[in-house]
């Protein structure tokens, strides 16, 4: 079956003792924009990402608050940041790899926090149960010029969700993916067959 690709550049979700730290005492993220997962949304405020080696400017946040700070960025981000975060799912933070956080009334240094995040697919639990999608992963078929097949793609199953598949830029670029493109996933007993 086919699935929408939705695809995450670098964004950092944020505590609320962190956005105060970051933007001042009782701060409030303002929406910029809704994102397609339920209750998600890109925040107005920004802050900078920072390392011994380098910095990147402009980074969005994404709300709502969480109960942990997390830094989500590529590869191709840690290379430039002189960092080796670990592929993980959103919240498996811990041992990750640290980070500093600028805002315009101070700054936030994370001991841990930044991952890249593993390819994974929002889907709901009537969804997982209809496609019978009911494992941990599947793998997923691009049919473009760039195309290839995309490994360990996990299911991330809720009672409430948008089903699209999410990749972070690098692995995008490489296949030459846009937001919106269709890509096929590949049942468990065909992964199981294609793994021999």
């Amino acid at each position: 079956m086919k699935v929408k690709v939705g695809i995450s550049a670098r964004h950092v979700h944020l505590t609320k003792e962190s956005l105060s730290i970051l933007f001042g005492d009782g701060y409030e993220l303002h929406k910029r924009k809704n994102l397609n997962q339920p209750q998600q949304f890109a925040s107005e405020e920004t802050v900078t990402l920072k390392t011994p080696k380098s910095e990147i400017t402009g980074v969005r946040i994404l709300g709502p608050i969480r109960s942990y700070n997390q830094v989500e960025i590529s590869k191709t981000d840690a290379i430039k940041l002189g960092v080796c975060p670990p592929i993980r799912d959103s919240g498996d933070i811990l041992e990750s790899a640290p980070i500093t956080l600028i805002g315009p009334q101070g700054e936030v240094h994370l001991p841990f926090g930044c991952i890249i995040a593993s390819r994974h697919i929002h889907l709901t639990k009537y969804e997982a149960k209809k496609y019978n999608l009911l494992g941990n992963e599947v793998m997923v078929k691009v049919t473009n010029e760039k195309g290839g097949i995309l490994e360990h793609v996990h299911l991330k199953i809720k009672e409430n969700a948008y089903f699209e598949m999410h990749l972070d830029t690098d692995d995008a670029n490489a296949h030459l993916l846009s937001q919106g493109d269709e890509v096929e996933i590949i049942g468990e007993e065909i992964c199981q067959n294609y793994q021999k």
